[in-house]
């Protein structure tokens, strides 16, 4: 249970990390459907590859699309590729970065799919056993009235009756699947050695302090987005509960509290003065409305030096000898 839970808390703790847990799900889910599904070839010479075909092809379409429609980083891509300039210059090479992260992610279930459809065989069988020579192979059967194409094409179909009692289809079969899961360990190897070569050879002709900018905005552009979003849906809740007391009006909001001790009084109106802040001003929909086109078409620039260096005001209270009783320096 303790692992689980520390599981949910890397996959919660930023948006990659949540985009990888969302990739493996789609691999996992694809090898499930594949497992699951009731493959059934024609048998028929002018089918059985188009279904093969198509069974091998159409499922990684869809998820690949389905991968690119769940991953994060489409989103905030898309968006810093079609904002307007405004107040901050646009950057390709972080456009460039999500759309690499963004496919490397999309890609890895349809790549799932296809390696274990290749390692499994039976598409291979169904699409190539037309492709084989049956002389290499002793047993076919003569006296079925079919000719060779015909009773090739019913190599898949271990169930037809041609076949009974014969060796013949197993040994056409095996040797169709031995080329079809050599061609996916060889895809398999061929992908792990892009991969490894590409992290090696990486760093040797980009420069690290320029991908390590292109992360952290990359990564800025992610936070920012979810940051609006929250101050976004608290600034409506406490705008929506301002419009419903203000409907009802026999709703009171002011409440006078009387304590002893200043210090609990100030942190009281702290506390009422909180929801008032979060409203930041915007009292009316066309003014939300502005801000919110300020937002889009003129995105602020990457500078907090005026709020960072904000003037904070400090409370000490004090008793009548000069003691102090609570302070906020």
């Amino acid at each position: 249970m303790e692992r689980l839970k520390l599981v949910l808390q890397y996959f919660q703790s930023n948006s990659e990390s949540i985009s990888n847990g969302i990739c493996i799900i789609l691999a996992l889910v694809s090898v499930k459907l594949y497992t699951s599904f009731d493959f059934n070839c024609p048998c028929l010479p002018q089918y059985n590859k188009l279904y093969s075909l198509g069974v091998m092809i159409v499922p990684p379409i869809i998820l690949f699309f389905l991968g690119v429609l769940v991953n994060r980083h489409t989103g905030v891509m898309m968006d810093e590729w079609m904002r307007p300039i405004g107040n901050r210059s646009k950057n390709p090479a972080i456009v460039k970065y999500l759309f690499s992260a963004m496919l490397q992610r999309a890609l890895l279930a349809p790549m799932v799919w296809i390696l274990v459809t290749l390692l499994d065989g039976k598409i291979f069988i169904c699409a190539f056993s037309l492709s084989v020579d049956p002389r290499l192979f002793s047993g076919m059967p003569n006296n079925t009235g079919l000719d060779v194409i015909r009773i090739m094409a019913k190599v898949p179909c271990k169930e037809d009756i041609i076949f009974r009692n014969s060796s013949f289809r197993k040994a056409v079969s095996r040797y169709v699947r031995c080329y079809s899961q050599a061609v996916g360990w060889s895809i398999l190897l061929l992908l792990i050695v892009i991969g490894a070569l590409g992290r090696l050879i990486k760093p040797c002709f980009d420069d690290h302090a320029t991908f390590l900018q292109t992360r952290y905005w990359s990564n800025y552009l992610d936070v920012e987005q979810k940051l609006f979003d929250e101050t976004c849906v608290l600034h409506a809740r406490d705008f929506a509960r301002k419009c419903v007391v203000q409907f009802f009006e026999d709703i009171r909001e002011d409440t006078i509290l009387r304590l002893p001790h200043p210090p609990f009084i100030s942190k009281i109106k702290e506390e009422c003065e909180d929801e008032e802040e979060r409203l930041h001003g915007i009292t009316k929909q066309e003014q939300m409305d502005q801000l919110l086109n300020k937002w889009y078409y003129t995105k602020p620039e990457l500078d907090v030096t005026r709020i960072a260096h904000r003037p904070r005001t400090c409370i000490t209270w004090e008793d009548r000898e000069g003691k102090t009783l609570y302070s906020d320096v």
